[in-house]
C-alpha cells in the first residue's frame, strides 16, 4: 500500500493520524519507563552488560524523531488544526 503525502489528506485523516502519533508517544514513553526500570535495576544489582546496554539502545531509538511526524506536526500548524 503506497502512503500519500500528508498534502493530500483531507482535514479529517490529518486529525486520524495526530491521534495515532499521539498513541504512538505514549506508548513509547511507557517503553522507555519500562527500561529505565530495567536499568536501575541493572545498576542496583551492579550486573552491568547486556541488560543495559540494550535497553540504552532501545531508548536511544524511541526518543529519535521522525521525519514523518515532523512534517505531520508542521503541516496541521499551517492548517490551524488543534489535535
Amino acid at each position: 500500500m503506497e502512503e500519500k503525502e500528508f498534502s493530500k489528506y483531507t482535514d479529517e485523516e490529518l486529525l486520524q493520524e495526530a491521534k495515532k502519533m499521539k498513541k504512538s508517544a505514549v506508548m513509547s514513553a511507557l517503553l522507555i519507563g519500562f527500561m529505565v526500570g530495567v536499568i536501575i535495576f541493572s545498576a542496583v544489582k551492579s550486573t552491568w552488560g547486556l541488560v543495559t546496554l540494550i535497553p540504552l539502545f532501545f531508548i536511544y531509538k524511541l526518543t529519535k524523531k521522525s521525519d514523518r511526524d515532523e512534517a505531520l506536526k508542521k503541516l496541521l500548524k499551517e492548517r490551524n488544526l488543534k489535535y
